[in-house]
Parts: structure tokens; sequence; C-alpha cells
């Protein structure tokens, strides 16, 4: 039976151009979803953005555009970062499209329809850039916790009963402890729910921009409610069969720190009101500083992930991401030590491995895979220790480790390069020719290996090496991995693939 898994990212807000951190979302589901796939899982994996609210009603307005004609343009510059980031989603949804307009209407019908929702009048803080409503106690020096302004707002409000959900929210935090992680953010979701939920309002009337309330068309839906049945849409909701009863158990919500709550309180309770199954996990990531200082479009320090991946490729941009920081942990964004990881870990000690040892192929075994004679313990450690990986590879992806996962890979590079070092395959040409082909024939294997379990870090160069060794392309998946090959293949002529960077 084939396994399968959904994996999303946060559907991204369209009231500016993407950033570093949501490159680095998108970057870590794509891995996580090409890791799935070359395992053998069924993977969907989910991306798209967020076009409603009042945040995007004022954006638009300041620039002179219709709403629709805004999130439209907006939305197209996520979808253009794809193919630079060199992520492949299986599918782009949008908060405007009509197959989710569908499934908002139809789950806020299924709350009203089990008395989850009532009309009453909002008063309170609310932050229109974060779309969120905060309590007196929440507020710092007058403003939202992220530091957003906040304005106070009174309006006829559709509720939902939030405050019903505290007990049961507590109950399945606790019989499903890997619900929510990393573990420090599960302790704070608790603390804040046992410190006391009151109703949510879910509905608008101060704008137009957003899904009509079913029946009462002056409301519109609240962006949270709207946003994350996304998740449930992409999988044909409101149909509950095919794909939702296959991948929805899966499920994978990846965020940033700032939208847990949204997706940790809200959604589950959501769902639980709504009488449909919880997702399995939602993880949040740390937030990217650049040289120290936040990120902030007002100090004029923002990374763009596109000038990133024209100068330095998309698998530089993938691995110092992920390789950099332990994913749920904050991390500090340099140029130089995004030039340093990629001349050490890239150019240096990966792909120096393979141009040298292609390079000799090529030169010495007529561009064809060398003959092996006996294989000695030298040769059969190396090229076990690239087989035996995949299983601490499978431990670090399960808690999306992502550092772990590039620094286990690294210790096999690490060794192969130790391995040519001893012995020496140069020396041999011309003494002992048949132990030059074991030797050559080892490390060939070995980066075979390496290069299949890069796939999901570093696509571009692992299907480059792949190529150069003529591995067939339905032989390059994880269970591949004890094939071997097959001597006297012709290679075709060695290409670098992470030539060193010099700064201009």
């Amino acid at each position: 039976m084939t396994h399968c898994f959904y994996i999303t990212t946060p559907i991204y807000y369209v009231n500016d151009a993407p950033h570093i951190g949501h490159a680095y979302t998108t970057l870590a589901c794509d891995t996580l979803a090409r890791y799935k796939r070359l395992a053998g899982y069924k993977v969907k994996f989910l991306t798209g953005t967020d076009e409603h609210g009042q945040k995007v009603e004022k954006a638009a307005s300041q620039a002179g555009s219709p709403p629709q004609k805004f999130v439209d343009r907006v939305s197209q510059t996520f979808r253009d970062l794809l193919p630079l980031l060199e992520a492949v989603p299986d599918d782009f949804i949008r908060t405007t499209e009509p197959r989710h307009i569908k499934a908002v209407q139809f789950i806020w019908q299924e709350l009203v329809k089990r008395d989850q929702i009532y009309l009453g009048e909002y008063s309170g803080w609310y932050a229109v850039r974060d779309e969120a409503f905060y309590s007196e106690a929440e507020l710092v020096n007058g403003k939202a916790p992220t530091g957003a302004e906040v304005e106070w707002v009174t309006e006829p409000s559709y509720f939902f009963r939030l405050s019903c959900w505290q007990d049961k929210l507590l109950e399945f935090y606790h019989k499903n402890p890997s619900f929510i992680a990393p573990d420090s953010r599960r302790n704070e979701v608790i603390r804040f729910v046992e410190g006391g939920l009151t109703d949510l309002s879910v509905s608008r009337t101060s704008f137009k921009w957003g899904v009509p309330v079913p029946g009462d068309p002056q409301h519109v839906v609240y962006v949270w409610l709207d946003a994350l049945t996304n998740y449930i849409t992409a999988l044909g909701y409101p149909n509950q069969l095919a794909d939702f009863q296959s991948y929805w158990p899966q499920a994978v919500h990846v965020v940033g720190k700032d939208i847990l709550r949204f997706h940790a309180v809200y959604w589950p309770a959501f769902l639980m009101a709504a009488d449909l199954p919880l997702p399995r996990q939602v993880f949040a990531h740390g937030w990217w500083t650049n040289e120290g200082v936040k990120i902030s479009k007002s100090l004029g320090n923002t990374i763009d992930p596109v000038t990133l991946t024209q100068t330095f490729g998309a698998d530089a941009l993938r691995y110092f991401l992920l390789r950099e920081v332990s994913f749920g942990q904050d991390g500090d964004f340099s140029g130089q030590n995004l030039i340093n990881r990629y001349n050490s870990d890239l150019a240096n000690a990966y792909g120096n491995l393979v141009q040298r040892v292609l390079s000799f192929i090529a030169k010495n075994c007529q561009g064809r895979v060398p003959q092996p004679d006996t294989f000695q313990n030298h040769d059969v450690t190396l090229q076990q220790a690239a087989s035996s990986v995949l299983v601490d590879l499978d431990t670090d992806l399960q808690t999306l480790a992502f550092h772990k996962y590039a620094d286990h890979i690294w210790q096999v590079i690490s060794k192969a390069n130790q391995y040519i070092d001893e012995q020496k395959p140069w020396v041999l040409k011309t003494v002992d020719v048949g132990r030059m082909q074991t030797i050559l024939y080892t490390l060939a294997e070995t980066i075979r290996k390496i290069a299949i379990l890069t796939q999901p870090l570093l696509p571009t160069a692992s299907t480059a090496i792949l190529n150069q060794l003529s591995v067939p392309k339905d032989q390059r998946s994880f269970s591949s991995l004890d094939q071997s090959l097959k001597p006297g293949t012709v290679l075709p002529e060695p290409v670098a693939v992470f030539p060193r960077y010099v700064k201009e």
C-alpha cells in the first residue's frame, strides 16, 4: 500500500512582494515533499496566496488599483518565485478562487448548523497589519505584541464559540504531544490556551473585500477563518472522500512562529466544531534577522530571494537556509556566511569530490564506468556509509531537522574525500590498474548514492551529477540505492557543478 503525505506552506499574504521568510518556508516544504516522493510516498505539496482582508483592501487602494487586479498581480510574484527556488508544488491555491469561496461558505454553514456561530457586537482592539484581535492585557505600550498599530473597533459581528473548546483543545494537545512542534512552541500554545479562551469575532462589516457570509452579505468572513480553510479546499472539501480521506490525516502545516496561534488554536477549534478530523502536525519555524538586525521594510534591510538565486543559484540558497540553523530556531542571514558555506561545503567538499573523480575516470578509464577488481575493507566501508546514512536521514526529517540531514550527508562526503586522499589512485595508474579501477568505481558508486540522497536539498546539482554518471532517470529514487553502476557504461564529459564563488 502506498502511503500518502500532505505538506503545506501558509498561504502568503499579498499585501507585499515575497521576501526571504516566504522562500524559507517554501524551500523547507519542497525539500520534505521531494524526500517523501523519493521514499515512495504519494505526496501533495500545497502553497498559495491569501488575498482577502482589510490589509489587502488598503494596500490595493494605496496602489490605486481595484482589489482583484491588485491581488492578481501580487499573487503572480509568489508564483514566479517558485521556479527560481526550484520548488515544485502540486497545487497553488488562491483564496479568491471559486472552489475556495465555496469551501469557506460551506464550513461556515456547518458551524452555524452546529450552533457554533452567533450574532453579537464586537468592541475591542484590532491590528490591521496582523488581521488579528488583541485584548487590553496583550497590548505592549499601546501596540499589538507584534509591534503593529491597533485601533478600537465597534461593529456588529458574528462570533465563534471558541471558549467552549478550551478543555477539548488541551485534552487533544495532551493526547497528541507531537501535534505542535518544536516543544518550545507547544508549551507556548498550551500556556495561552490555559490562560482562558474568549469567543472569537469571525466576521467584519467595516470593509467588503472578503468572502460574503452566507445569508448575510453585509458581513464578510474573518480573514483567518477564510485563509485556514485553504488547506482542505485543496483536497476537494466539501467532498470528504478521495483526496481528503487519503491526505488530510497526514497533513503537516509548516508556518512561521508569528502565525502559530491561528494554526494551533483557532484552526483545530474550527475543525473540531465542524466535526472534521485534525491535521497531523503544525510545525512553527523561527525568523531570520539580517546581519543581527530585525528585518523590516522601514529599515530597508529586506532580503530579496530573487536576487540571491540569480547570484548563487537555487541550490546554494536552499542549502544555506536549511543548513545554517536548526529549523524552529531563529537564524541570522549574512551574505559572507552564505559565500563561506557555498565555497567550503558545496564547491570544495562536494563539487571538488565529484570533479576530481569524474575527471580522473574520463582521463584514465576511457570515459567509462571503471571495471572493479576485488573490493577491500576500505571500499566496502565507504559504500556502506553511503547506503546506511538513509536511516539517519529518515529520523532527521521526521522532526524537520534539515540541518542534521545535510550534516549526515556531508559526513559521508568527508569520508569519500578522505578515502581518495588515502588511496591515491593517481599513484596506482602505472603500477596497479586493477586496484585503481576498484578505487574509482567505489568513489563513483559512492557519489551516485550521495547524489540520490542530496536530490531533495540540491535538486539542480544532484540531477547534473546523476546525469554525468549516466544513471537512468527511473533509477534515482531511494529504492535504487542498492543498485549499482554498470562497468563499461559511457559517461559524458564532466562539468563542474559548483564552481567556486569569487566576489567581484
